[in-house]
């Protein structure tokens, strides 16, 4: 997806970038705690599929949608399968640390605002991932859903959780992956004034689509990352519009004009 970023000027002169070395060690130092972290809910196989029967039993009383709606979909046609995996491999973490680095270059005020954001959303989501391990439908038989990776490909997880010693196929709840997208799209609206800024929004609804379709990810996963997401916007205020972010003024040319490149993809929840 492209979409081209109308705020030419740059923020007032008053707000400085962080230090980008102490940047790079804070970034890198949350995504090893975040690692490590989840590996220490590993091992929990007996109660993951315990909770896996209690959130498909939810997600059944609330009338939910089933999962299988949305994978049937996909399964129709090979291209779709397999975009969806690719998706599901690829976009994860290049989106966001693309997303991240453009704010530090061009609106370091909003990239501090979202980098507590993500920092908040994803310290709660290692806390649940530790006390509710959860099993994904792709490996719940009562769901009745295939696990698209293995059987189609390209996949990021192991045969099976046991030997997977790469990644916690246990820590379902809440889907990283959504509310990481969903943070992106909200990150890009408040920091532009682009008339197309809103199709933002199409890079969580896709994602919503494929965590689902291939059965990583049960809608409630994506539910509870949107709560999450929420109180950290209610708590960590973005910063005011100026100007320079607000105000439809001079513009730059073609030429000079900011184009940003977006959803560029990573695996990992």
């Amino acid at each position: 997806m492209k979409a081209s970023t109308e705020p030419a000027k740059a923020e007032p002169a008053g707000i400085r970038r962080p230090p980008l070395v102490r940047e790079l060690l804070l970034v890198a130092g949350l995504f090893l705690v975040y690692k490590l972290g989840r590996q220490l809910a590993t091992g929990h196989t007996a109660e993951a599929f315990r909770n896996a029967h209690r959130v498909w039993d939810w997600e059944r009383a609330l009338h939910l949608p089933g999962e299988g709606a949305v994978q049937s979909v996909l399964l129709h046609r090979d291209t779709a399968i397999h975009f969806a995996n690719t998706y599901y491999a690829t976009v994860h973490f290049p989106a966001t640390v693309a997303f991240l680095v453009w704010l530090y270059l061009r609106r370091p005020a909003h990239y501090v605002w979202a980098r507590r954001v993500l920092a908040a959303v994803t310290g709660a989501a290692l806390v649940i991932h530790l006390t509710f391990p959860l099993a994904p439908p792709r490996l719940l038989g009562e769901a009745g859903l295939i696990d698209t990776g293995q059987v189609f490909g390209p996949t990021v997880y192991g045969a099976s959780p046991e030997a997977d010693t790469l990644s916690n196929q246990f820590a379902a709840m809440p889907s990283l992956h959504f509310g990481w997208a969903l943070m992106v799209a909200v990150g890009l609206i408040v920091a532009t004034r682009s008339r197309w800024r809103w199709l933002w929004l199409l890079h969580p609804l896709v994602t919503l689509l494929v965590i689902v379709g291939t059965a990583n990810h049960y809608w409630l996963d994506a539910i509870v990352a949107s709560a999450l997401l929420g109180i950290a916007l209610a708590v960590v205020h973005a910063p005011h519009r100026t100007e320079s972010t607000a105000s439809r003024g001079s513009r730059l040319t073609p030429a000079d004009e900011p184009v940003l490149v977006g959803a560029g993809l990573g695996a990992g929840r």
